[in-house]
Formats: structure tokens, sequence, C-alpha cells
């Protein structure tokens, strides 16, 4: 691990969405695409892919949001839909100078990883449901990395697999127009800052700030328990061991949980 006393270097964070399968079919995709249509003029040769950079900075195919009405017209739908869309979250963030300082020897990508899964494996299976894990393409060597790392970690806990529909690791690109990935997309910055700051290790000195309003959102999307988020949704590691949580869904659901790794400089 290089640089990690830098504040740019020091954290990493993956933020995973559980939502069930048939809901994204018959209601969530058709959401996110007729959104895409109002605002940008998506066409289905070419969908659009939200990312949240691009449409921070209102770059291609974004450019209509460096109007401010637009923009706040957006913002508006995005939070609406955010808020009525049925889904959890799982964010989980590594402080990799404290990794370094206790000298472990794993990798913190994986261990973030693991903390994820291990979630989402207690989420199927206090609901009675079954499930499958996708996460964002990073490129041809961290890609084939992670699905080795994944086949390791269910052929060692071989429990999981009562509740994981297959063993191997999904990961698709970006242009893929997931609709989970690109949700999870847009919670990860956000989510992070939320739990550094919690955690006193990053200073919030903005105002009214758009990530705020998700965040805001988020407080009930959370996976919890007793009403209690942290170390549940929200988990910085290193962390101490947890009992399990009971999630809101029905019994035979099939629920995906698409992540995201959050590689953007703390603003």
């Amino acid at each position: 691990m290089k640089h990690v006393e830098k504040i740019d270097h020091r954290f990493l964070s993956l933020t995973g969405v559980a939502i069930e399968l048939d809901y994204v079919e018959n209601i969530l995709f058709n959401d996110m695409e007729n959104m895409k249509k109002r605002f940008f003029s998506s066409h289905p040769d070419e969908p659009i892919i939200f990312h949240r950079e691009n449409l921070i900075k209102a770059e291609p195919p974004f450019e209509c949001l460096a109007d401010l009405n637009i923009k706040k017209e957006f913002n508006d739908t995005l939070l609406y839909l955010f808020q009525k869309w049925k889904y959890t979250v799982f964010s989980v963030t590594m402080d990799k100078l404290e990794y370094k300082n206790h000298q472990y020897d794993d990798n913190p990508y994986h261990d973030c990883f693991k903390a994820l899964i291990e979630n989402f494996v207690l989420f199927l299976q206090e609901s009675g449901s079954i499930g499958d894990i996708m996460i964002e393409s990073r490129g041809g060597k961290e890609d084939t990395g992670i699905k080795k790392y994944f086949e390791r970690l269910v052929n060692q806990h071989q429990d999981f697999l009562k509740y994981l529909s297959t063993r191997k690791l999904k990961v698709k690109p970006k242009i893929t127009n997931i609709s989970g990935l690109q949700i999870a997309d847009l919670f990860a910055h956000p989510s992070k800052r939320e739990i550094l700051i919690e955690n006193g290790l990053l200073s919030d000195v903005r105002d009214g700030v758009f990530g705020d309003d998700i965040i805001h959102i988020l407080q009930s999307k959370y996976y919890q328990k007793n009403r209690q988020i942290v170390g549940y949704g929200k988990i910085l590691l290193p962390e101490k061991e947890k009992e399990a949580l009971k999630p809101p869904f029905p019994d035979g659901t099939t629920i995906h949980l698409q992540i995201n790794v959050d590689t953007s400089k703390l603003d």
C-alpha cells in the first residue's frame, strides 16, 4: 500500500445495493430509463450510463446540467426516485493507514469485499432468500484477481452456497447499463464521506451539498438491526464482530447485490 498517509489515498470504500430482481425488471429499470430520456434523450441503441463524476461536472452527455434550473429539476427527480425505489444499501470503508499500522497481511480491497459479502449472505439467510453478486469491472488484471478471490472465499465458506445462486462472481463493465451498478456509483462517494465524518476521520465544512440529501434518504435504506445502522449497513474496517440482521424481503425472493468501488478524491 503506497501513499496511505495522504488523505486522497488513505481510504478505500465499497458500496453495494441489494435489489429484488423482479422489482428491477418491472419498475426500477423503466423508471431510470424514462428519466434518462426525459433529460438526456437517451436511445436504446446508445444507452446513457449514470456516472457521478460526469454528472457533477456536466460532462457529455450531461451538458444540460450546466443550466442550474435543469440541474435542480434533475436532482429533485433523482432524489424522489431514490426515496421511492425499494433497495438495501451496504457500505464498507477501510482506513488503509490503520490497516497498515496493524500489519495485516491480507489485501485491503479483499477485506472490504469480504465484509460486504458476509453481510449480504446474512441478509439473505435471515430473509430466506437467494442472491448473486455483481461488481463493476475495473480492468483485466483486477477483474481476474477479484473473481479468483471470490471463488476462494466461497470455497472456504461452503455455507454461503445455501444462499448464493452461483459460486461465480459477475463482473460487468459500466457500458452494460446495469441499473444497480449505476445506483451504487451514485451512492458510493456520499456514503464514504458519511462514514468518515461520523468516525472523526474527515471534517465536514460544506453546506447544502447534494450528497447530503442522498445521505438523508439512505438512513432508511441502509441495512440495519433494531434501527442501528453502524456496523450493519455502514462499516468501518477494521471492526468488531457483530450479530446477524433480518432484512425486509419475503421468503424465496431473488436478490442481486451490485457493487461499486469509490475511487474519487475527497471533496
